[in-house]
């Protein structure tokens, strides 16, 4: 698909988008950080380019929004900002709205979903705003804040679908550029798509051969969806355990921003979301939501080799039960944890054996249940179920064998 920004008039149009980011970058001054590059070795192993995260998670709110929404409050007249904001949010943007109400001196009301972390919901509070629980999605809270924008007056943030946002959150690349004036691609996670959007408006100004590539995930995937069928689509579900870009209905504007500047948009699955999250915690010590490991995620579903590449890492607001939960699936999914039962005879020296087995196999051993009343024929035969640390796959491939080979069936569990 030929892209509106090769033409003469968009270009243009590009030129006055890039106005306004600089205008925002201006606005943001003392506001936002300027997240330095950081240099990844095993991202760029793993993929074979030169990755850079962008370590949006180090914002004072945790997460890149402050950006967008603290950009839209300086853009509003004394009168608009005398009526009082509302937003809608999963998490992020209620904490950017709310930080940025708070510095401006305006009354801020957040409506976010009951399923949103539980320090999200508290950060945001802790703001000074008014927080409203309502509905299971982002969507479902929207529609409560555009109720309640009628009846109270009301200045509503939106959270993407507002070219003020946009420009905010472009700053980001502009951030980018300033650092490695020659990156080729910049990896961006979607949800609603302001994020990306504003990217690609101040990527595509200052370099048209700069690659945007977004990445949603397969559960959530409402702008690949819209952009397949020229159009947008309102998905009827999302299930996915990034919830900060589980929306059901992208933005007017960022659809047709990202239909005419973002040259491809991705789809990566929970498992290798959370594979990114583990990685981004134990070789660089980041803490990355789900929705912030998204593009480190993608990394994998590029085709291209030996480029420089930004991922952005968008957020870093998790509570500790995810963390532990997503360390564990994380381990799963690399191959560093395996769960698996095995059926022995109920006589002596077998334990001995099967312990023997896994030692030269070096497997440690972290887990075990030897329990006689899981076999059809408990008298004759106990079923040990087993779960050992490892070194990725070939090492589980490789215990399995092990086992084969002494007669043992295995039945993987994880």
């Amino acid at each position: 698909m030929e892209k509106v920004y090769t033409n003469l008039s968009s270009n243009r149009e590009l030129k006055i988008h890039l106005r306004e980011i600089q205008k925002a970058q201006l606005n943001l001054k003392g506001i936002s950080k300027k997240t330095a590059l950081i240099y990844s070795d095993v991202f760029s192993s793993e993929c074979g380019n030169e990755v850079y995260i962008k370590p949006e998670n180090l914002q004072i709110t945790g997460a890149f929004k402050i950006r967008g929404a603290y950009n839209k409050l300086c853009t509003l007249t004394p009168s608009e900002r005398d009526r009082g904001v509302i937003a809608s949010s999963a998490g992020n943007h209620a904490q950017g709205v709310a930080y940025s109400a708070q510095k401006l001196g305006i009354a801020a009301t957040i409506v976010m979903p009951k399923t949103t972390p539980l320090i999200k919901v508290e950060a945001t509070k802790s703001y000074g705003a008014t927080v409203i629980l309502i509905g299971d999605c982002y969507d479902e809270a929207y529609a409560e804040a555009k109720k309640l924008e009628k009846e109270h007056n009301y200045v509503f943030v939106h959270p993407f679908d507002d070219l003020d946002v946009m420009y905010g959150q472009g700053t980001i690349a502009s951030e980018i550029l300033e650092e490695i004036d020659d990156i080729d691609c910049i990896l961006v996670p979607v949800g609603g798509g302001g994020l990306i959007a504003g990217i690609a408006l101040a990527a595509k100004a200052l370099n048209h051969n700069i690659k945007i590539i977004g990445v949603e995930p397969e559960g959530a995937k409402a702008m690949k969806e819209s952009l397949d069928n020229n159009g947008i689509v309102n998905l009827k579900t999302v299930r996915t355990i990034a919830d900060g870009v589980a929306v059901k209905k992208p933005g007017d504007l960022t659809f047709e921003i990202i239909r005419n500047y973002v040259d491809e948009i991705v789809t990566v699955s929970d498992f290798d979301i959370m594979e990114s999250f583990l990685l981004l915690l134990e070789k660089h010590k980041l803490i990355a939501e789900a929705s912030g490991a998204l593009s480190f995620a993608g990394l994998k579903k590029i085709k291209e080799k030996g480029k420089k590449v930004a991922c952005i890492l968008s957020g870093g607001n998790i509570d500790v039960v995810t963390i532990s939960s997503m360390i564990n699936r994380g381990l799963v999914s690399r191959g560093r944890l395996f769960c698996f039962s095995i059926e022995l005879s109920d006589k002596p020296g077998e334990l001995v054996k099967v312990s023997t087995i896994l030692s030269n196999a070096n497997a440690n051993v972290i887990k075990l249940d030897h329990n006689q009343f899981k076999t059809s024929d408990r008298f004759m035969q106990v079923q040990l179920e087993i779960t050992v640390e490892t070194n990725g796959h070939d090492h589980v491939n490789g215990i399995i064998t092990a086992l084969n080979n002494e007669g043992y069936k295995v039945n993987k569990i994880y």
